[in-house]
């Protein structure tokens, strides 16, 4: 059990909201979403260890680890029932939260992920992944990945500030990530996610193709697809409007 509860940004009142950032994030990324949902809910952003704010902390290597210690975050700041989102690996992650933490996830939104960590149809081989890393380290390897999830590149105007947050990151932290999704295969649990869930992908993401997106919609008992045009794998930094709107519509209702 750790000894500190995870740094995290809160915001707001209400039914809690708790948004998870995925691999080489961090909770500054969701400044946005905060802002915009915090006169409505409670909103909380974990940076995960080795992440953001977290960065003097080790890594995980496993996904169910970093699970434990949001779960242990919201369980610290005496949270119940919350509404949970999760991108990309954050979604591998939301997941694993809700397997086990169960109807206390009363909302789920699964944003540009899918149910396995080692996909067949990867942008690129994960083991290519670990030893680019080795040789470039987290600032260039969060320049060159973090390009794929734009559709403009680095020219998009979202780039600069998920390159500053991704370069946050310690570099064990980054490799034990890559070593979390690898070993990670969510589809067993899919079934036992019976809470209303939005699955949300950006019609030119790159990262997680439809094949992973369409496992996710045909298979939770209770979802519902949102496919956000013109947007890649940052679909909240290429689109943000749209991408707002789309929550605030599943999670008012």
């Amino acid at each position: 059990m750790a000894t500190t509860l995870l740094p995290h940004r809160r915001a707001g009142q209400g039914l809690p909201l708790v948004l998870v950032h995925g691999y080489l994030g961090g909770s500054a990324q969701w400044a946005s979403e905060i802002e915009a949902f915090c006169d409505r809910f409670d909103v909380i952003a974990p940076d995960l260890p080795g992440y953001g704010a977290a960065s003097d902390e080790p890594g995980c290597d496993r996904i169910e680890a970093m699970a434990d210690r949001i779960i242990e975050l919201l369980d610290g700041l005496g949270i119940g029932d919350f509404l949970l989102m999760g991108h990309s690996m954050g979604g591998m992650i939301a997941q694993e939260i809700a397997a086990k933490t169960g109807n206390r996830v009363t909302k789920l939104i699964l944003y540009g992920t899918g149910p396995l960590g080692l996909m067949p149809d990867r942008f690129e081989p994960i083991q290519l992944s670990r030893e680019r890393l080795r040789t470039d380290g987290v600032a260039k390897t969060i320049e060159r990945i973090g390009a794929t999830w734009f559709r403009q590149g680095a020219a998009a105007a979202g780039f600069p500030l998920l390159a500053q947050i991704g370069a946050q990151a310690n570099q064990q932290a980054a490799l034990a990530g890559l070593d979390a999704m690898a070993a990670w295969d969510g589809r067993p649990a899919l079934t036992r996610l019976t809470m209303p869930t939005l699955v949300v992908w950006g019609h030119d993401d790159q990262s997680y193709r439809w094949p992973q997106v369409e496992t996710l919609w045909k298979t939770l008992p209770n979802a519902t697809l949102s496919v956000i045009p013109g947007a890649s794998h940052a679909a909240h930094l290429e689109k943000p409007r749209l991408f707002r709107a789309t929550l605030e519509d599943f999670l008012i209702e």
